[in-house]
């Protein structure tokens, strides 16, 4: 690791055990924690963002070495890790608590997300247009600590094995 700052990154992508199954493999990033952000509820529980009550969305909040991998970089794991066309959903997990989100934490992540989303769009990967929201970050509560580091801790469990590894085997990433 170089001796310059972290940065901070913030993606809803579906449910944030995907997107942490994911993002644990990328070179530079170097810590993470799944949570909730994008709400109106303080401090809400797991049960009441699942309930859809609290306007939050699951979101994955990385720190990364910029000097390793840039915040581009992520956001093109981000457009491929998930469909960012569906509207609150990603596959059977259903809500706003999984729409597609890019919190952005300053002004140049803000431009490099709308850039990134045009670019993405128009690139013909995506049959349907992205709905991906851009977002000012906001405050991030974390999730408890068994959804922490979850698919790792969790392979052989039956949401893992469905819809985790099949997404890891399709990205070539360890699984």
């Amino acid at each position: 690791m170089s001796d310059s700052p972290l940065s901070t990154a913030t993606f809803g992508a579906g449910c944030y055990w995907c997107v942490e199954a994911v993002l644990v493999q990328v070179p530079g990033v170097l810590a993470m924690r799944s949570g909730f952000m994008g709400g109106h509820i303080k401090n809400p529980s797991y049960e009441a963002v699942c309930a859809g009550i609290t306007g939050h969305a699951e979101v994955l909040q990385v720190d990364y070495d910029p000097t390793v991998v840039s915040f581009r970089e992520l956001l093109g794991w981000f457009w491929r890790l998930h469909n960012p066309t569906t509207l609150n959903f990603q596959g059977a997990d259903v809500g706003t608590q999984y729409r597609s989100a890019i919190f952005y934490h300053d002004e140049e992540q803000r431009l490099d997300a709308v850039e990134s989303k045009r670019l993405a769009d128009g690139s013909g990967a995506f049959e349907n247009k992205i709905v991906t929201e851009i977002t000012e970050a906001s405050t991030f509560y974390r999730a408890q600590q068994d959804h922490q580091d979850y698919y790792r801790q969790n392979k052989n469990q039956g949401y893992c094995r469905m819809v985790i590894q099949p997404k890891l085997e399709k990205l070539g990433l360890e699984y």
